[in-house]
């Protein structure tokens, strides 16, 4: 294949069926006899919670995985696909969640990669540029070819995946939660060259679990759970209740926190500066206050010194400069260890790596921090006793389902390992709670467990501070929102007071006042 290829070389997809598609890996059916169809020219949503099969069924019509049985229809024909190569040969392109991108190349030089040129040995750069300028213009994404892939946007970055594919022929691509990393006006950039793709003859395939997107961009919405097929529905006919009563099995309530009088200063940040993994400044002046009573929810982008603020709190990272004051008393140079003791509690970002031991038990994990406390001793010698009452209540108190408490946690869901860690910060009674990504890859039941979970904490008067890279969790459970953005607060707003827009310019780097005025 020439670089130059254009996109009207390969067959049109006019249809693609998926019939009863099961996959299986070692002690999991992740797809038990699933059919999914998608039609030329339509945006079809695949919906589901955590490990409800979607990525699997996906990687499946990509090529990635083989189907333990069932097939695979292209306008009416069978086809075996063996490795992605074979799926983009027949014009199907999918843009991974993490994108696929050589960091230190140019965009024309990514687009290439893996290409034949049209006069080899030399490389035809200049024709790929030129195809990329095209397709950028048709799509209303102006990208740069001669740009480095380090240089640009995560929005950016997207968009080169979706010329990527574009380049190579594609006329059916898969999107795996193309929004997650995106700003709100990301977002919408995003779904303008969609709309603008179907309507050039494209198809696509959305995958994700943001239903306000779902319900915004598509034209038919299938639900799986459990690996298996709930239902596929128009979207003009399905209500955003529907979808999740589909999605979980039964009915999920609203949250609706009414405003509470907040108490004394719990948490106050002052001017605090640390440096990131890579030697280069993440933090670059943090000043913040947090009341007992209120949530204040950190809104930004990955990546813009969130996971370096908790640490820096927790007392796992070092700072540079600056001061944080728990009830007055400053705890900056405090190990976490002490910080607990003082009323600090911590639910980390990486819950396997740093909230748990996965080789441990669900009551060896109970008790990572408390193993030593006089409750749980006689003398040198553990009350094993006492420790198993006391795991025993507060599992089934958080109702976080295992087998046992001898359970390997690693055998447990990504949400009810969260609700155990949950579970075993709450039990100290803390006067601040650190709660960071706390509904990261878990699913709709568990969400609504933890934000249920926060408010009930909120009400008792602890304060907590919400780090989320999900704009509508922040917007729903905080009282006050602080936007980062490259290790700043650009703003400190109170929910009622902004705008998605406003908050979604902030994190893009719009100082506050520039954005309220937009």
């Amino acid at each position: 294949m020439a670089h130059g290829v254009p996109t009207n070389e390969k067959q049109q997809i006019q249809r693609v069926e998926m019939c009863n598609i099961t996959k299986c890996f070692p002690g999991v059916l992740a797809n038990d006899r699933v059919c999914f169809d998608v039609n030329q020219g339509e945006v079809h949503a695949l919906l589901g919670e955590n490990g409800a099969g979607k990525s699997t069924l996906m990687r499946q019509l990509y090529g990635l995985y083989r189907p333990d049985e069932g097939e695979i229809l292209i306008n009416g024909r069978p086809y075996t696909f063996n490795s992605p190569a074979d799926a983009i040969e027949v014009g199907i392109g999918m843009i991974h969640q993490h994108f696929m991108l050589v960091p230190t190349m140019t965009v024309a030089e990514n687009v290439a990669l893996g290409l034949k040129s049209s006069r080899e040995p030399m490389l035809d750069l200049d024709k790929v540029s030129a195809r990329i300028r095209e397709l950028s213009q048709l799509y209303g994404s102006i990208i740069d070819p001669s740009a480095y892939v380090w240089q640009l946007s995560v929005g950016e970055q997207q968009r080169v995946e979706i010329i990527k594919a574009l380049y190579r022929g594609a006329s059916l691509i898969i999107l795996d939660e193309p929004t997650a990393v995106l700003t709100p006006q990301e977002v919408n950039d995003l779904f303008v060259t969609l709309k603008r793709m179907v309507k050039d003859g494209h198809t696509l395939i959305f995958i994700s679990h943001k239903l306000h997107e779902v319900m915004a961009i598509s034209n038919r919405v299938t639900v799986l759970r459990d690996g298996c097929l709930i239902g596929t529905r128009l979207t003009s006919e399905v209500t955003r209740n529907e979808l999740v009563k589909m999605m979980v099995g039964r009915d999920v309530r609203q949250l609706n926190p009414q405003p509470l009088k907040s108490g004394p200063v719990r948490l106050e940040i002052q001017g605090l500066q640390a440096m990131g993994d890579r030697g280069t400044e993440a933090l670059r002046g943090i000043n913040l206050q947090i009341h007992g009573g209120e949530i204040v929810g950190l809104a930004g982008v990955s990546g813009n010194g969130q996971r370096e603020l908790a640490e820096c709190l927790a007392g796992v990272r070092k700072t540079n400069h600056g001061t944080i004051l728990m009830d007055s008393v400053d705890i900056s140079f405090m190990p976490l260890k002490q910080r607990i003791d003082s009323g600090l509690a911590y639910i980390p970002e990486e819950r396997m790596r740093d909230g748990a031991v996965r080789e441990f038990s669900v009551q060896e994990n109970v008790f990572l921090h408390d193993h030593a406390s006089p409750k749980y001793t006689h003398g040198i010698f553990l009350d094993f006793a006492r420790m198993r009452v006391f795991a025993s209540e507060l599992v089934k108190n958080f109702n976080v389902k295992t087998p046992g408490l001898d359970t390997p946690i690693k055998n447990l869901s990504g949400g009810n390992i969260q609700k155990l860690i949950m579970a075993r910060e709450l039990s100290r009674q803390p006067k601040v709670l650190i709660a960071a990504q706390p509904t990261r890859g878990v699913d709709i039941g568990a969400t609504e467990y933890i934000h249920q979970r926060l408010l009930q904490q909120r009400e008792e008067g602890i304060a907590i501070f919400l780090i989320s890279e999900d704009l509508d969790e922040i917007c729903v459970l905080s009282d006050r929102i602080a936007v980062l953005y490259e290790g700043r607060i650009m703003g400190i707003v109170e929910r009622n007071e902004a705008t998605v827009e406003q908050i979604g310019l902030m994190m893009a780097g719009i100082s506050m006042t520039e954005a309220m005025q937009r």
